[in-house]
């Protein structure tokens, strides 16, 4: 398994950005029927999401987090020397966003930017690749953006995803800076099983497939364009993998439960959240869960409920165990302190890049 090691580098700030609309999970009961409304709100736990507009991107999102970040700390971003955006939504298939989000944010040149394609342990990967980065070399400062706008790339008429999926962009200063404090980090990839969270056609596979919707042999209607998931083999894995993962993650770091004050999991479905705490032993006041009002936001779901457990009052330097798990498959955990004073409200937008096209005149 993959271990890192990270030192002298903290997070000083940590913003997180939502679409204006608001959608209840009731409000599909026009669409389903109330009884698998019901039903989806008893397994997972969403009763609300929010759902970016037609031409509101993932970058959208991440840039207003960023200018958030940069307004509520007084950064300069002529120190930004690393900009990394985390998406599986991207602007384009080419450049990639993070180039974009540079120019719109009036980063100078000398800037490392490039994006990673992870969905549910992205955020913790993100961490990892820019803070290993900044410990190598001479970087002092760094922007992890990650944003997801998963609605977009699932069927509406997709009852076992589209009342799931909420759309959240977020945006990390990390700064070099001398501290007793470490970031630990482990990682796991299970790419055997790749097509359980798939989204078949859209890139260079698959260029063939039809874009018409179609009934699906579990009774949902998407085509090869949308998001398909195959929820029993993921309930499997996140109760059984990822315990047993994290529980093997405090052996080797010699701690227990009882040294987080917390653990900021993956919002993937309430009552996983459930089992995972139970076989950790972990106390539910220390698992916060947030996804009852925002929904699996996929890579942007741990700094949304760091963002959340801000809201509740909690206040001070907190230890913290996180854990990534799902598309992939992959799995990540992380060992790391964070002051909640660095962490700002959540932030509602509607805004959306103008200049993002190709004149054709």
């Amino acid at each position: 398994m993959a271990i890192g090691r990270i030192d002298d580098i903290s997070i000083k700030g940590i913003s997180c950005v939502l679409p204006v609309n608001r959608v209840e999970t009731t409000s599909r009961i026009q669409d389903f029927g109330k009884e698998a409304v019901e039903k989806i709100i008893k397994k997972t736990g969403v009763q609300t999401i929010f759902r970016s507009s037609e031409k509101q991107t993932a970058s959208d999102l991440a840039f207003v987090a960023a200018k958030n970040i940069i307004e509520q700390t007084g950064l300069d971003v002529r120190q930004i020397q690393i900009l990394v955006f985390v998406t599986q939504t991207p602007d384009y298939r080419l450049p990639a966003t993070a180039c974009v989000l540079q120019h719109r944010l009036g980063i100078p040149e000398d800037c490392i930017c490039f994006d990673i394609n992870l969905g549910c342990s992205g955020y913790i990967n993100g961490l990892f690749a820019v803070s290993s980065l900044m410990e190598s070399g001479e970087i002092q400062k760094g922007l992890l953006l990650v944003a997801e706008t998963p609605s977009k790339r699932i069927s509406p008429l997709d009852r076992s995803l589209s009342m799931l999926f909420g759309d959240c962009g977020t945006a990390t200063l990390l700064e070099k800076i001398k501290t007793k404090k470490t970031m630990l980090f482990k990682f796991k990839s299970f790419g055997e099983r790749f097509n359980k969270i798939i989204v078949p056609a859209g890139a260079f596979r698959n260029l063939d497939a039809p874009r018409e919707r179609t009934l699906c042999p579990d009774g949902n209607i998407r085509s090869d364009y949308d998001t398909y998931m195959n929820g029993q083999d993921v309930f499997s894995f996140s109760i059984t993998e990822v315990p047993k993962y994290i529980l093997d993650f405090m052996e080797e770091n010699q701690t227990t439960e009882q040294d987080y004050d917390f653990f900021i999991f993956h919002q993937a479905n309430e009552f996983i959240l459930k089992q995972i705490s139970k076989k950790l032993g972990a106390d539910a006041s220390r698992v916060p869960v947030s996804m009852k009002y925002f929904g699996n936001t996929s890579s942007t779901s741990i700094p949304l409920t760091l963002s959340y457990l801000k809201s509740l009052g909690i206040e001070g330097e907190k230890r913290l165990l996180m854990s990534g798990f799902g598309v992939g498959l992959s799995w990540c955990a992380s060992d790391l302190f964070i002051d909640t004073d660095v962490i700002f409200p959540e932030v509602h937008t509607n805004d959306y890049f103008t200049d993002g096209a190709v004149p054709h005149e």
